[in-house]
């Protein structure tokens, strides 16, 4: 049966993956938007150049041949026998006359054609219908075009050199804009949670919104520091407060239990009172760990033995099956060491090894560990379901707990705030559960 997502290690992908992600600053943004903003415009300025000098290329070129033409044929209606002289760049063409019209402009049909190619030269062409016949009249720019193309390349490279000193001098007034905010986002970055005090300090010269920023975050820092002030006196006070009252009633059991002249109910009594006063305890020192920070618990760490304290362990919990047909059985135990609060670590494993017991009837409890500080506990009750087990972690990661005690969302969130792994699989008959005690 497939393992049910561990919410734990989903938020650590999405995070890990969030972190990961490219972000670009909002200087690299800004001076994006903007540059594509020059681009753009320049392009539609070059755009809107092209068109207009096509435009008045198109009336320069009809008007001048307009006036050849109606000059033509005006002196020919004055003087008949007046001939037209073709120049080097100018020539006509009459379909009625000794000079015939050439197969490429035959299909032209009336008025002006620019770009023409004729005898591998560029042409513009007129054509008109007059008194029944067609005059064409062709005008070689063959040497104004080569001009207009390297004019075009002149302005092409003073735009693009223009666009360059744009983009300098943009990038350099954006760098001056945007340098406070990212002076500002750097010393946020470089705050550190454990340090008391901090603040972040802007120049006079700063934007007015650069200050509100400015005051709004000191501000949280300044309420951060009280919080985390109030945080440790209540931890330290309730240490001390908690631990002393459990202490009494512990040991005041301990002596009582030593007198053996106490009835058998009231030593079953006081046995449930020892008990519950280390359940406490333990209680106790779990709610203390999960209220600090975890850099602060590797001052009071232990070097535990695992291979020594699991034993402990399960001795300590076998009276827990004399009622039931269970039996608990070690595995073997290599040596491992660990670093970490001694208490806390008898408290999650053996709490989970009471939820194995709680929760079977019958067989054989198979406790083992690894050489890597795993416990694995496998129970042969009736197990969790699929949909147990996925409650469980749907409660951890909202943070919820649900009934008293320290059940088993508490032993989870414990785990996660020391880094430690804890898993729950449907096993073949039961529940497995995986413990492993190094941070990952």
């Amino acid at each position: 049966m497939p393992a049910p997502p561990d919410p734990r290690a989903a938020s650590a992908d999405a995070s890990a993956n969030g972190r990961g992600r490219f972000r670009s600053s909002l200087q690299r943004r800004i001076l994006l938007g903007v540059l594509g903003y020059t681009a753009l415009l320049s392009i539609a300025v070059v755009v809107q150049g092209f068109i207009v000098n096509e435009h008045a290329e198109h009336l320069v070129w009809t008007s001048l041949m307009d006036s050849e033409l109606d000059h033509f044929i005006e002196r020919r209606r004055i003087e008949p026998d007046y001939r037209w002289i073709d120049t080097e760049s100018l020539r006509l063409y009459d379909s009625r006359g000794t000079r015939p019209i050439p197969a490429d402009l035959q299909a032209l049909g009336p008025g002006v054609h620019d770009d023409i190619l004729v005898d591998g030269g560029e042409r513009v062409v007129m054509v008109r219908d007059v008194d029944g016949g067609r005059l064409t009249l062709s005008l070689d720019i063959t040497d104004m075009e080569h001009s207009e193309f390297d004019l075009a390349l002149t302005i092409a490279g003073a735009a693009l050199t223009t666009l360059l000193l744009l983009a300098v001098m943009i990038a350099w007034g954006v760098h001056r804009l945007v340098r406070p905010l990212s002076h500002m986002a750097q010393r946020i970055g470089g705050l550190q949670p454990d340090r008391a005090g901090q603040r972040i300090e802007v120049p006079d010269a700063a934007s007015s919104e650069l200050v509100v920023i400015a005051d709004a975050v000191n501000d949280y820092l300044e309420r951060n520091d009280r919080f985390v002030e109030r945080e440790r006196a209540f931890i330290d006070s309730a240490s001390h407060e908690l631990r002393t009252p459990i202490a009494v009633i512990a040991g005041s059991t301990e002596l009582a239990l030593e007198q053996r002249e106490l009835p058998t109910g009231a030593q079953l009594q006081l046995e449930r009172i020892r008990r519950t006063a280390r359940d406490v305890e333990q209680l106790i020192s779990l709610l203390l760990v999960l209220a600090k920070d975890p850099q602060r618990l590797a001052a009071s760490a232990d070097r535990v033995a695992l291979d020594q304290l699991l034993p402990e362990i399960v001795e300590d919990h076998r009276h827990l099956t004399r009622d039931k047909d269970l039996s608990l059985a070690l595995g073997p135990m290599p040596h491992c060491e660990i670093v970490a609060p001694l208490p806390i670590v008898q408290a999650a494993i053996g709490n989970l090894l009471r939820n194995a017991i709680e929760n079977s009837d019958r067989g054989e409890i198979a406790i083992r560990l690894s050489a890597d500080a795993t416990v694995i506990i496998e129970d042969p009750g009736h197990g969790m379901t699929p949909e147990e087990i996925s409650a469980i972690y749907a409660r951890v990661a909202r943070g919820g707990r649900e009934g008293g005690g320290i059940g088993l969302d508490l032993i989870s969130r414990l785990c996660e705030h020391l880094g430690w792994s804890l898993r729950f699989d449907a096993a073949e008959r039961g529940t497995r559960t995986t413990l492993s005690l190094r941070p990952g």
